[in-house]
């Protein structure tokens, strides 16, 4: 697996390429280092790779478990510590779903999703990052 970055401005202004695809992300830095709201910051594509890869997990998983979903929202939080570097100390999934969907079918496989299939999640936690999670139906 291979990403690039490219410098889009004199700023902190890059845009990312996989090596998968030709998907083209904006990223930038805070104001503070010069970042002009032009892309998402780096410490946000880690909640979003959190996020994206419990939900793919989830949506997998309910979709084997017969489960009939109309919609699927998930919002990630995360809290920094103060000192730098100012890392992840908590994050905390919240997975919405929408659909006929048994209940405890769906908390197993969020359960199953985070805290088993999820790599993004294996890898803050062995960091020491605590990652928890809820789930929320209709």
């Amino acid at each position: 697996m291979k990403v690039t970055l490219q410098r889009e401005n004199n700023a902190v202004h890059f845009s990312g390429t996989s090596g998968t695809s030709d998907v083209k992300i904006n990223i930038d830095g805070s104001p503070e280092i010069g970042g002009e709201g032009k892309g998402a910051r780096p410490m946000e594509l880690v909640l979003f790779a959190l996020g994206s890869c419990s939900v793919f997990d989830l949506s997998t998983i309910l979709k084997k478990q017969r489960q009939e979903v109309d919609d699927i929202q998930v919002q990630v939080e995360g809290k920094r510590r103060e000192e730098i570097p100012t890392i992840f100390t908590h994050i905390h999934i919240e997975f919405f779903l929408k659909g006929k969907i048994d209940a405890e079918k769906a908390a197993k496989a969020a359960e199953l999703a985070v805290k088993k299939y999820c790599s993004v999640h294996d890898m803050l936690a062995a960091g020491g990052v605590e990652i928890t999670y809820s789930l929320q139906i209709n």
